[in-house]
């Protein structure tokens, strides 16, 4: 694993003077003088300089204002930018975690892998390695070999990708993430993280508290680079037993705790919605009313309550009439109005590894998942099966639970680093409806992959029979001229890019 600070914010005038030895850049300066503002009647420009020119000073600012005072809202305005290199998917599912944080990743859907992967430290013991080795291998090699076989399918059922080399490029991407679906969590990536210092110090200390020893790395050698450059923003970094334990005490109190069914009669019972992968189970009820209701709040000057009462008492084409009045001038790249995000829905889906790295990406959403599981079986690319090897794909899926299992005997939490991209875990999602728009512009799109579009679909689908109204136009962005056109009887008005 390598880690590299590629950059962090500092103050403009402290660059113009860098050829001065004697200039310390460190973002700790604007952090200062920004936690100045609210209590001083300088402007904030001076601030800045008086930052600039006595470093110590604005350091021992920081350390009462954060630490002391509680303002933890200051470290925010420090940005470090890190290249992590060699990391495993397994990793970065952990790092990734932190949704307040800016990540852009290497796609196994774009980029032909090589077959790196990491090993990780906590296995011991010549079978072990050997085994683990030898399953990867097999992995690796399959994916080659699979890969080509997937490609050439595609190409003869396309004739045009023969003479087109756009049309062979699509589908050189669509054999890559088809193929990787039996690569190992345990594959190396990389990727840009840009976070500020406050979100830095709380992955700091997860990672310091985290029983994977490749998290405990990345953890060290992020503080490392940092603990110069800002000392007074990042100083709570080591492990706590918060983070080490309450997670590990919650499962052996379920462990111990033996779960029994629901009576019949129960809400969950009545009201859970839904397909095998992706169940609807909770959500706002008269959702879209309250929808329809903080619009009125926004702009008629009455109570809540009276709004709500308002427009319980209007006929459906009453209330279709003000949704329209809300989106009318909405292009696709719009985002629907704030207010709805006054309706929730939480589904429960079972989701691939593939699928997961995806979803994780939508971090205004809540997501907590469990770990991947052999017992939720696989998902298996069509693809594999029409070119006939889906029973291989399936013997190496069982070669790989049976060695994730004897490694997990011995060395626990170490044995999901082989499980692949088809195996699946159980994932609970609660979004609000503005945001599960943005989720089905783009991942209902043609151009999205096809298992979170799956998904994408489900989820979709699933929120129209709860609030029909409010998610008239909630859909892929392909599609987004023929569902304005259904609710308005016409195209909507399409500003142009503008050009450079």
């Amino acid at each position: 694993m390598k880690v590299i600070l590629a950059g962090f914010n500092v103050d403009t005038e402290t660059l113009k003077q860098c050829k001065d030895k004697k200039v310390c850049a460190t973002p700790e300066s604007i952090s200062a003088a920004y936690a100045r503002i609210s209590r001083s009647s300088k402007p904030v420009h001076i601030l800045r300089e008086e930052a600039r020119k006595e470093v110590a000073k604005a350091r021992r600012s920081n350390r009462t204002i954060i630490f002391e005072m509680g303002h933890h809202s200051i470290a925010e305005h420090a940005v470090f930018n890190f290249d992590i290199i060699g990391i495993s998917r397994c990793a970065v599912e952990e790092l990734e975690k932190f949704r307040l944080c800016s990540y852009t990743e290497k796609s196994q859907r774009y980029v032909t892998l090589k077959g790196d992967f990491v090993v990780p430290k906590e296995l011991k013991g010549p079978s072990y390695l050997k085994d683990y080795h030898e399953i990867i291998g097999l992995q690796n090699n399959f994916y080659s070999e699979i890969y080509e076989k997937i490609l050439d399918y595609l190409i003869n059922i396309g004739s045009r990708a023969k003479r087109d080399k756009k049309q062979r490029k699509l589908f050189e991407n669509l054999a890559k993430e088809d193929a990787r679906y039996v690569l190992a969590m345990a594959t190396q990536t990389q990727l840009g993280a840009t976070i500020n210092a406050r979100n830095l110090e709380l992955m700091l200390r997860r990672f310091a508290s985290h029983p994977l020893r490749e998290l405990n790395e990345l953890g060290r050698k992020l503080y490392n680079l940092i603990k110069e450059i800002a000392p007074s923003i990042v100083l709570f970094h080591k492990a706590n037993d918060y983070d080490k334990m309450t997670y590990a005490e919650l499962r052996e109190y379920a462990r111990r705790h033996k779960s029994s069914p629901s009576p019949p009669s129960s809400s969950f019972a009545r009201d859970k919605i839904g397909e095998q992968d992706v169940e609807l189970v909770d959500y706002t009820r008269d959702g879209d009313d309250k929808i329809l209701a903080s619009i009125l709040f926004r702009v008629k000057g009455i109570d809540y309550v009276k709004c709500l009462n308002l427009v319980k008492k209007m006929s459906r084409k009453a209330k279709m009439e003000l949704f329209r009045k809300s989106c009318q001038h909405m292009e696709l790249y719009d985002s629907t109005l704030r207010e709805f995000e006054f309706a929730n829905l939480t589904y429960s889906l079972l989701v691939s590894a593939a699928c997961f790295g995806q979803l994780k990406r939508h971090r205004i959403a809540t997501l907590t998942c469990q770990e991947y599981d052999p017992i939720l079986g696989c998902t298996i690319p069509e693809s594999i099966r029409k070119i006939g090897e889906d029973r291989r794909f399936v013997k190496i899926i069982r070669e790989t639970e049976r060695v994730y299992k004897s490694i997990e005997r011995k060395f626990p939490g170490i044995g999901s680093y082989i499980l692949t991209n088809a195996h699946r875990k159980r994932v609970l999602l609660n979004v609000n409806l503005r945001e599960l728009y943005h989720i089905s512009r783009l991942r209902e799109d043609p151009t999205a992959q096809w298992d979170i579009r799956d998904k994408a679909h489900k989820l979709s689908k699933l929120a129209r029979k709860v609030m029909p109204i409010s998610t008239k136009l909630l859909g892929a962005k392909a599609a987004y001229i023929d569902f304005y056109f259904r609710l308005f009887g016409k195209n909507p008005e399409v500003t142009e890019v503008p050009q450079p």
